[in-house]
């Protein structure tokens, strides 16, 4: 077996005192994760793994750009009433069943996860989803929670739901029929199971309410500002459709926002100070910093010494199976703690590789898609969806609504465990299928 070398061990030393700030909360998260990107540039410098330049190519700035201009147009979106009128007709069909509401929201957004970008749905749903639950006085920590979850389990199952799905389904010559025929069957059952299992851990929260007050609002009197809201809905549809089609145009997904953000910044003429003052700048900070640091602990050769492990394993006669489901837990472990974008394109190249000796790597992709699409629910910073809601509840401004990290570990991590075990059993039972 393969020692750690010392630049293995300085990257991650830096990269667990940083969790350590973060996940016990003695600084914010943001400040916590950009004092390990310093860090791990310095270290990484002195001992020739990890360069300033590196470090500035291993920010994400498609994540980065789709962010800022999807959080942009919602904020155009905000004044114009759209959220609550949306708002009063969620809360009059759940007939104040927390229960139903929960249900529903999570079937909208696993199913709009499929075919857009999760982080884009998760930032449209968010504030909708506070207001909702703030009409009918609930605390909307749960249902945050739930819908980040299930955004990422509805990402999974289709090539444009989720990036690291685009990177598998390139290297391994896999189209959106076959990525969704094979993986919808495993991500179906994962979705009911989580369901019921959030619906288990949340009991206590999603007591029904009164709803009276909020079934006498007419919601068409929400809408205080309809010839803006025409305008930012038309555009906003066709950034959806457009990212509908990127990949065949080849354009980023950044890329079309951006092209929403700039026809609706010519159309609606808003206020420059006011857009800007509704970025969460600490929210791309923190992934900014957390870019820099997951790529000096990929610089240090961590990421490719598992992936070599896991190919030597592959080769062994029979262990096809075991392997499949080897890499897909090691793949969620990692992609709760670090970034999954990195260690999918760590393992690419590894499983092509096996390929080239004659090893079957068709399960392997399927088992890396699940891994990485699974594992981001097992903490609050495991998927970029988890910190949009972690934020979004922060604005809340009550304490009960807030979403600490030792919180979101308790529903997390029995989802992320659950999931795991049902895609095993999948994969076991059905492994023919998948090979």
């Amino acid at each position: 077996m393969a020692a750690l070398t010392p630049e293995m061990w300085m990257a991650l030393v830096i990269l667990l005192a940083a969790y350590g700030l973060i996940f016990t909360e003695l600084i914010h998260r943001a400040y916590a994760a950009l004092m390990g990107a310093v860090a791990m540039v310095m270290v990484g410098g002195w001992a020739g793994f990890y360069s300033q330049e590196a470090a500035l190519g291993s920010v994400d700035g498609n994540t980065m750009l789709l962010l800022m201009a999807m959080m942009m147009l919602v904020a155009m979106l905000r004044p114009t009433g759209a959220f609550e009128y949306l708002g009063i007709r969620l809360a009059k069909l759940a007939a104040g069943d927390p229960r139903r509401l929960l249900v529903y929201l999570c079937a909208a957004v696993s199913l709009l996860s499929m075919f857009l970008d999760n982080v884009t749905t998760v930032i449209i749903f968010a504030p909708l989803t506070v207001l909702v639950t703030r009409m009918l006085n609930l605390n909307p920590a749960p249902f945050l929670i739930a819908e980040a979850m299930m955004s990422n389990i509805g990402g999974a199952a289709t090539l444009v739901g989720d990036p690291p799905n685009i990177m598998i389904g390139s290297a391994g010559g896999i189209d959106f029929v076959r990525f969704l025929v094979h993986m919808g069957p495993v991500i179906l059952p994962v979705w009911l199971v989580t369901l019921a299992l959030m619906l288990f851990l949340f009991r206590r929260e999603l007591r029904p309410v009164d709803v009276a007050a909020v079934v006498d609002l007419d919601e068409k009197k929400a809408i205080n500002n309809p010839h803006a809201l025409k305008r930012i809905v038309a555009v906003m549809l066709g950034v959806v459709l457009l990212f509908f089609v990127h990949h065949t145009l080849h354009w980023y997904p950044a890329f079309v926002s951006l092209i929403g953000l700039a026809v609706a910044l010519v159309w609606l003429r808003p206020d420059p100070e006011m857009l800007m003052n509704k970025v969460e700048w600490t929210v791309l900070l923190f992934f900014a910093a957390l870019f820099v640091m997951v790529g000096g602990v990929d610089a240090s050769g961590l990421l490719d010494l598992v992936g070599s492990l896991l190919a030597s394993y592959a080769r062994e006669p029979g262990h096809l199976l075991a392997t499949a489901i080897l890499l897909m837990w090691v793949a969620a472990i990692l992609s709760a703690v670090i970034d999954n974008i990195p260690f999918t394109v760590t393992m690419i190249p590894i499983v092509a590789a096996l390929e080239q000796q004659g090893v079957n790597v068709t399960p392997l992709w399927w088992a890396l898609a699940l891994g990485v699409g699974l594992g981001g629910n097992g903490t609050h910073i495991g998927a970029t969806a988890n910190v949009i809601c972690v934020a979004e509840a922060e604005r809340v401004g009550l304490p009960e609504a807030r979403i600490s990290p030792s919180r979101w570990l308790k529903t997390g991590l029995p989802v992320m465990l659950a999931s795991l075990s049902v895609a095993s059993v999948v994969l076991a039972l059905f492994f023919p299928a998948f090979s």
